[in-house]
């Protein structure tokens, strides 16, 4: 089969978007690490497929595949690369589009200097929500990792994540913690780790280990994740810059049940046809 795609990325968080809504594509997770793999492969962190709507309440729905072929729940970065590649291909001529997606339904939109803006839904903090093994929600929790006690947050925004606070993130231990925390026991189905360091109250330093991945140049729903654990623990304002390694994002978000906003680019690589 020749695969026609694009690559795109959001601040360096890189893409493969298949349109399936043209021509109906299904891939195998043997395929799907075959394309990530950036040696054999074209190379990227997730494999996005954008499919027909599956009702009248969304334009698009779309599936999220890790580098490792696992499928996930959301993806901020993808959102805004979704945008941007179903108007490039004429997909739609909306500036808004509810998009469907596994892990529930957004509402990205194309801003007037050209950044998009993704609606990434209302946080959920109950441990059933964000498929973590604990007796009670806490605004903060310890967790044991080989007899090392570190005190957490954890937040749904679609998919489940873990945030830290550290002191220096460019000093933090990225790699080795967040590859043990992503497979901790109390996570039966794994979990993104973020490491924060708080700068001030409007500005955050953030790196993202994610699951399926490893750590990547940034992470849209890791940047909202954070945002979100950071005000809840009364250390931010109600609007956040997210310094990531690849670009910074805003994260908008006023407390209780009010939605998170993630403003920032989408840039398109190039075009290519793969055989599968």
């Amino acid at each position: 089969m020749l695969l026609n795609f694009t690559k795109m990325h959001g601040l360096g968080n890189d893409f493969i978007m298949i349109d399936a809504v043209s021509h109906p594509v299904a891939l195998t997770a043997e395929q799907i690490r075959f394309l990530s793999d950036r040696h054999f492969g074209v190379g990227c962190d997730q494999v996005l497929v954008i499919e027909p709507p599956r009702d009248n309440t969304m334009d698009f729905f779309y599936r999220i595949y890790n580098a490792d072929g696992s499928e996930v729940e959301q993806c901020g970065n993808g959102a805004r690369c979704f945008v941007d590649f179903v108007r490039r291909r004429g997909l739609t001529s909306k500036n808004e589009i509810s998009v469907g997606t596994i892990g529930g339904i957004i509402h990205p939109h194309i801003e007037a200097d050209g950044q998009i803006s993704v609606n990434m839904g209302t946080p959920r903090f109950k441990p059933d929500e964000v498929l973590f093994i604990a007796e009670k929600e806490s605004i903060s929790y310890s967790l044991d990792v080989e007899g090392k006690q570190f005190d957490i947050g954890v937040v749904s925004v679609g998919n489940p994540h873990v945030v830290m606070q550290v002191d220096d993130v460019k000093s933090a231990p990225v790699k080795e913690l967040g590859h043990i925390i992503e497979s901790h026991a109390r996570f039966p189905r794994r979990v993104n780790v973020g490491f924060m360091e708080v700068v001030d109250r409007g500005h955050i330093r953030l790196r993202v280990y994610e699951r399926g991945v490893g750590e990547t140049l940034a992470c849209g729903s890791g940047a909202c994740a954070a945002m979100v654990v950071g005000h809840r623990q009364g250390l931010l304002d109600d609007r956040v810059s997210v310094e990531l390694p690849g670009g910074n994002l805003v994260v908008k978000w006023s407390g209780g049940e009010e939605m998170v906003w993630m403003t920032g680019p989408a840039t398109h690589v190039f075009e290519g046809k793969i055989e599968l």
